[in-house]
């Protein structure tokens, strides 16, 4: 169903005042804890809170329908057996299986948009950014978000951890918030090393090698948990940090291409 006019102005004022705290956090942070400074193109900072408002409201506005379709598919093809078992767990232990198994799509959705072409053509617009700030998070392009999020809400539906009738089944809702909250975090200009809690949790070292140029940009795909990069082949945390960031894919200078070009066919 279609926003109507109070709930935009309801949201772009949320969005707002979110983009203020965010602010108020990050930018004192990154300047006393940044790896490097450099100073940005304020054609780049236009773009980003250009991407922070849509990357915001694409969500609400595009997966409404497949979402909804995935639950009545799941009222279909999810065993009843299957979801009694589901809702008859402890709380603790349902919200673990979201979190892992949502975790897991996304995970798979942002591999894949590495290593198959056509989803790389709209992925590639995350990595254009030369310098790592909180504002990167949101640096995506509307159809590459839209497919990451669906690998990662997928499999919840179909595997009976979501849906009208499931108990909890605010917390897909709750996955994608908590998702992006981190984001910011793990993309902001920090320097900081967590010690053994990199083995537990995604942090700006481990996400700042993703954002790598060359070697490494292939690696580190997770967004909370690392341990997927360490069961599947990508992890990779050094000591120390990435000299250089950004893509080799060439990427349009301005707004609309960037958002138009990957749409059109593959030049040759």
């Amino acid at each position: 169903m279609p926003l109507s006019l109070h709930e935009f102005a309801a949201a772009v004022l949320r969005l707002s005042l979110w983009l203020v705290v965010l602010t108020a956090v990050f930018v004192p942070l990154e300047r006393w804890f940044g790896v490097r400074h450099a100073s940005r193109p304020r054609r780049e900072l236009l773009h980003n809170i250009v991407y922070y408002v849509i990357s915001s409201l694409v969500p609400i506005v595009v997966l409404s329908v497949p979402t909804a379709l995935l639950a009545v598919a799941a009222r279909h093809l999810v065993p009843d057996a299957l979801t009694a078992a589901l809702q008859s767990l402890p709380a603790w232990v349902r919200l673990a299986l979201i979190f892992v198994v949502g975790e897991t799509g996304f995970y798979w959705g942002h591999r894949l948009s590495h290593e198959l072409p056509w989803l790389w053509r709209f992925h590639a617009l995350h990595h254009t950014t030369e310098h790592m700030s909180f504002l990167a998070n949101t640096r995506t392009h509307p159809v590459d978000m839209v497919v990451t999020r669906l690998f990662g809400l997928t499999p919840l539906y179909l595997l009976g951890l979501a849906g009208p009738s499931v108990a909890g089944s605010g917390a897909p809702v709750l996955l994608l918030l908590v998702g992006m909250a981190w984001g910011f975090f793990i993309h902001a200009n920090l320097r900081w090393r967590l010690g053994p809690l990199e083995w537990l949790v995604v942090t700006p070292a481990f996400h700042h090698w993703h954002h790598s140029r060359h070697d490494h940009i292939n690696r580190n795909y997770a967004s909370t948990l690392p341990f997927l990069d360490r069961l599947f082949g990508s992890h990779y945390l050094p000591r120390h940090w990435p000299a250089e960031y950004g893509t080799d894919t060439p990427q349009a200078p301005t707004l609309g291409g960037q958002l138009l070009d990957p749409l059109l066919p593959a030049k040759k």
